[in-house]
């Protein structure tokens, strides 16, 4: 719905290209997340201009991402997300739709909440390859044999690069949600996630100081453990019930502009 306001203020921002990028992949770093209705988010952009390019790919400045996210049959990794366990971690299959590559990725949250991401090119399948079943046995604290498919996410997203500060941007809206063993599906169309992602913690950013003009404050946030709180009654929620009421205001609030 918003995807051509939102590809309009983009267009104000000067391009950067993949490889220009590479010094700024930051698979060792700090995120800070922020989320706002997808209304905001066009005027925004419309403040970044000379503070940020925009990653362009093909002409392209807005990505689809395609997600699969892994468990345990107990749910381990989701369990301790939402206790909020330090030395945690999450995998994932990533497909990047725009060019088809396929990573499967480990994240690791640190006991100094630094997140470190772990990647290789794999293509998901039916059961993990050597390769795959090497990475897991070196990155993850479980075996392979036990981590089966349970989220399915999908999102659009655009990528920023400050040009005074060391931080990358991504933006993330059009963000949905599937269970893959009986097709549960909610959508967020109303829902944009800003997350600022810094070798080092640092009031110098332009973005940051923005959004608290516009009363927009950081909160964890984690795409995996709210899909699967709002898709799966079985899970324990209590813990996450604050982030749930959170995004009830952001979708009442969404839906109150439309009146107005």
């Amino acid at each position: 719905m918003h995807s051509g306001e939102i590809i309009k203020a983009l267009s104000s921002l000067n391009p950067i290209g993949l490889e220009e990028i590479g010094c700024l992949k930051l698979m060792s770093r700090f995120d800070t997340k922020y989320l706002f209705s997808v209304r905001k988010l066009s005027d925004l952009i419309d403040h970044l201009e000379g503070k940020y390019k925009v990653l362009e790919i093909g002409n392209l400045r807005v990505f689809p991402y395609h997600t699969t996210y892994m468990d345990t049959p107990d749910y381990l990794f989701y369990n301790q997300h939402v206790r909020g366990e330090l030395g945690r971690h999450k995998i994932r299959y990533r497909i990047y739709e725009s060019t088809g590559d396929s990573f499967l990725e480990v994240k690791k949250k640190t006991n100094k909440r630094r997140t470190i991401k772990y990647r290789i090119l794999n293509n998901l399948s039916g059961s993990f390859d050597d390769k795959a079943i090497s990475f897991i046995t070196e990155h993850m604290p479980v075996s392979s044999l036990i981590v089966k498919p349970v989220l399915i996410n999908r999102f659009t997203r655009a990528t920023l690069i400050g040009l005074e500060s060391k931080e990358r941007i991504t933006i993330d809206y059009n963000i949905s949600f599937t269970e893959p063993k009986v097709g549960a599906h909610t959508e967020m169309s109303y829902l944009t996630i800003v997350e600022l992602k810094r070798e080092r913690h640092s009031s110098d950013s332009h973005i940051k100081n923005l959004l608290k003009q516009s009363n927009i404050y950081p909160t964890g946030f984690s795409k995996y453990c709210i899909g699967n709180a709002i898709l799966n009654d079985m899970l324990r929620k209590n813990m996450i019930k604050p982030k749930l009421l959170l995004l009830n205001k952001i979708e009442n609030e969404y839906i109150k502009s439309y009146s107005n």
